[in-house]
């Protein structure tokens, strides 16, 4: 968006984003900031605990054999 209103052509934007077509762009552009916050405003906060996974024994014995 800041890009845009800072007068960056919507084709260069799309380039730098990696997206294949200008249409896809503007999807996104057309959200405007309050849009944004609003969605921003119904997320939830990530779960402060570390979850580590941890593999059982048996793979961890079996991929020690390969």
């Amino acid at each position: 968006m800041h890009l845009l209103q800072a007068g960056v052509d919507i084709s260069v934007i799309a380039l730098w984003l990696g997206h294949e077509s200008p249409t896809t762009t503007h999807q996104y552009v057309e959200a405007d900031l309050a849009m944004k916050e609003q969605a921003l405003g119904r997320l939830q906060e990530p779960d402060a605990a570390i979850r580590r996974y941890k593999a059982p024994d048996s793979l961890v014995q079996f991929l020690k054999t390969l």
